[in-house]
């Protein structure tokens, strides 16, 4: 059986049930390929880099001009040509989908570095371009190496990445409501870290290609590059919701998900899809509790999930009828959070699993 955990790109752009998942996008591989990108998180970017090449790769082969493609591709056309009459058709077919395989790998190391960005340049619904075109925005841009910090006119803070743009009115945080608007609207590309001004009356919208990010007041990190087959939203203090943009407010709000501290949603942007998980290392949510004592003597297990829950912000579900018996002794102070579980798990023989972007303890009880 395949182990997917140790392929880097080269290895997606020419395994055979990945490149069958991106072109005819099945029900079962979509099935298989969510719930994988689920429990390994850390994979998501590479994942969306090997999309990138196989989707490029199927409709725009003719872009790619160096001499040594057309030489290689002329000679691989050749040897199916003087081939194909060979084999039966089940055995025709399959060969020359492995050669369009090792095409795929020869075109990414001749093209370089670029090729990874190489995208479909149709117009997509929602681009940051179609969104604010037609309106009087105030736009920063950082054609910088280094973070551009700015300050809104509300007090709230946006850390933007290289290579990144914001936009948004003029009238952004003043004067009245009921002249200016109910909402502060950002509209962003690339990818920047925000810091809202809580402001009850006037809720924070960012807009980032096909999804809306919605606070009051909170933390977070949008990433969404026009070339990324995915968006990003990753939560560090407070809660958002995350939707897409619809034909009508009713349509897009029905697929709302709320995000808290730690996790992180991933939206894909051709199978139209949100993915909600937690983060590879997740943070203690604030300096207040970063000092909290996690040392324990026979304490009961109730209260050592209910102290993670706090200090990372992360809800830890459990039977605790089942589990009441359950006590531990562990410093867990300076463990990292998934060490921490894998240490309380360890001593109640237990296991646990990460689902829809929380944790699930499993457990027989304790005698």
């Amino acid at each position: 059986m395949k182990d997917f955990r140790l392929y880097d790109i080269a290895d997606f752009v020419i395994d055979e049930d990945f490149i069958r998942w991106v072109h005819e996008q099945r029900e079962e591989d979509n099935q298989f390929w969510n719930a994988w990108l689920q429990q390994h998180p850390e994979k998501h970017l590479v994942i969306a880099s090997a999309r990138r090449i196989v989707e490029s790769i199927q409709f725009q082969p003719a872009a790619i001009n160096e001499l040594d493609v057309e030489r290689e591709v002329g000679r691989l056309l050749k040897t199916i040509s003087t081939q194909q009459n060979e084999p039966p058709p089940a055995t025709a077919k399959l060969f020359v989908f492995k050669w369009w395989h090792a095409a795929a790998v020869l075109l990414l190391c001749l093209t370089g570095a670029s090729y990874f960005y190489f995208r479909n340049t149709g117009a997509r619904p929602y681009a940051y371009k179609s969104m604010v075109e037609s309106k009087q925005l105030i736009e920063h841009t950082n054609t910088s190496q280094n973070p551009l910090v700015l300050t809104l006119p509300d007090g709230s803070r946006i850390t933007l990445a290289s290579k990144s743009r914001v936009s948004y009115a003029h009238t952004f945080g003043s004067g009245d409501t009921a002249k200016n608007g109910a909402t502060r609207d950002v509209y962003l590309l690339g990818e920047a870290f925000f810091e809202v001004t809580k402001n009850p009356h006037r809720p924070f919208r960012v807009f980032a290609n096909e999804i809306v990010t919605k606070v009051l007041g909170t933390s977070f990190t949008v990433r969404s590059f026009e070339k990324d087959t995915t968006i990003q939203v990753t939560v560090r203090t407070g809660k958002v919701s995350v939707y897409a943009q619809a034909v009508t407010k009713v349509a897009a709000r029905m697929n709302e998900i709320i995000l808290t501290p730690n996790q992180q949603l991933v939206y894909e942007r051709m199978g139209h899809t949100f993915q909600k998980v937690l983060l590879s290392n997740p943070a203690v949510i604030g300096p207040a509790v970063s000092e909290r004592s996690l040392a324990y003597d026979e304490a009961p297990l109730e209260r050592i999930f209910t102290d993670l829950s706090k200090v990372y912000g992360i809800n830890i579900v459990f039977d605790s009828e089942v589990m009441k018996k359950c006590t531990v002794t562990a410093d867990l102070t300076n463990e990292p959070f998934y060490r921490k579980l894998d240490l309380i798990c360890g001593a109640i023989d237990a296991h646990y699993e990460v689902i829809d972007g929380q944790v699930v303890i499993e457990s027989s009880g304790c005698r």
